[in-house]
């Protein structure tokens, strides 16, 4: 369900949502409810600062997503989407990034 919704609602944002220049908004991953009554939307912006603009953009646009993704999908109920922050990416970034530092400074006392 998680990956349906995730799917539609990408090309959705992507047809209908007219973001801003040189912004990319990338829908990461949904987490339905278990009851399937709603979903989390996680999404991420690049580049970053545009991030609250870009969630006032989705969250003026909720009402008409929600209702071409009730469109789009044959079931009932649809879930309620709700827009959050993409957290996990920032978070793998910076893993990396530690782990590069510690590579460098193993490789350096060899």
């Amino acid at each position: 369900m998680n990956s349906l919704i995730k799917r539609e609602l990408n090309e959705i944002i992507l047809r209908d949502v007219d973001t801003f220049p040189g912004t990319i908004l990338t829908i990461t991953r949904v987490e339905c409810a278990q009851n399937l009554y709603d979903c989390k939307v996680f999404f991420s912006v690049i580049p970053e600062k545009q991030y609250d603009e870009v969630e006032a953009l989705l969250n003026r646009h909720i009402y008409a997503l929600q209702q071409s993704l009730n469109k789009k999908l044959r079931m009932r109920p649809v879930p309620k989407i709700m827009f959050r922050k993409e957290t996990k990416t920032a978070e793998a970034a910076r893993i990396e990034q530690l782990l590069t530092e510690i590579e460098r400074k193993t490789e350096g006392k060899e």
